[in-house]
């Protein structure tokens, strides 16, 4: 993996992490539009840099974060997590296969598109405007919405755990705020053991100057999602998904019509 390529993918994943497009999904039909070929070390790369994304979330919410008056606030996010861990562990066979099928992840962008132009209309009266009204049973169900995107690569993380947070009544910037500190031990918990699995495997995969490159691209990310956390919620409450909708269909059609090519 060359620095420009490196550099790239950081951007990606800064960009989309944490909007509800699949960065999962833009980041697997990326690598083999700009030459990069699966390794150890790429493999590696596309989710440990979430780590950096993680960090920008910590950073902008560092009062709610370091809070430790509040144990509350740790308590509910590890019960939002339980779904995933479960779910990761038994279905890691799938969730492999559906990370190496392209047409699989195109048909879920568009797929969840379509459900975007009309998810707006299906919550509606929200009444928990703030991450203390959210009680330990909404964080569980937002953490079973988080599944989806287990189950199905290219739904996108956030949409799943936003679109949980509205059906339990709670608003969009409410949603979206806790979709990003679920992330945080959500990612954090895929970053080290993708970095583990790779490192048994393979301990000199930092050598040879990757250990800066991933540097590098981690801090690329991480100013890059600082930007789109700040800007995300306002956007997500003036315009809700309909948007969003419309982008991934676009994006899923073309990224059929490349694969059908053999463009990539």
């Amino acid at each position: 993996m060359t620095i420009v390529q490196a550099l790239i993918l950081a951007v990606v994943e800064g960009l989309t992490e944490f909007l509800p497009v699949s960065s999962t999904a833009h980041m697997k039909f990326t690598n083999p539009m700009i030459g990069v070929t699966s390794t150890p070390f790429s493999d590696m790369f596309e989710i440990v840099i979430q780590l950096a994304a993680i960090l920008a979330v910590v950073v902008v919410y560092y009062k709610k974060f370091f809070d430790f008056s509040r144990f509350s606030f740790y308590i509910k996010l590890i019960i939002a997590l339980i779904p995933a861990l479960v779910f990761g562990v038994l279905l890691k066979k799938h969730i492999d296969a559906a990370l190496g099928n392209l047409y699989f992840m195109a048909g879920v962008m568009i797929g969840g598109g379509i459900l975007f132009l009309f998810v707006d209309k299906l919550f509606t009266a929200p009444r928990i405007d703030d991450e203390q009204q959210v009680s330990n049973r909404n964080a569980f169900v937002i953490g079973c919405f988080q599944v989806l995107s287990i189950l199905l690569p290219g739904f996108s993380r956030s949409a799943a755990t936003i679109i949980g947070g509205e059906s339990q009544k709670l608003t969009r910037k409410a949603a979206a705020e806790f979709s990003f500190f679920l992330a945080v031990p959500t990612m954090l918990a895929a970053s080290v053991k993708s970095f583990w699995d790779v490192h048994k495997e393979h301990p000199d995969v930092l050598g040879g100057g990757n250990a800066t490159l991933l540097g590098l691209s981690c801090l690329v990310t991480f100013f890059v999602a600082i930007v789109v956390i700040r800007l995300f919620i306002g956007f997500l409450k003036k315009y809700g998904f309909k948007p969003w909708g419309y982008y991934r269909i676009v994006v899923g059609l073309l990224m059929l019509f490349l694969l059908w090519r053999g463009m990539i």
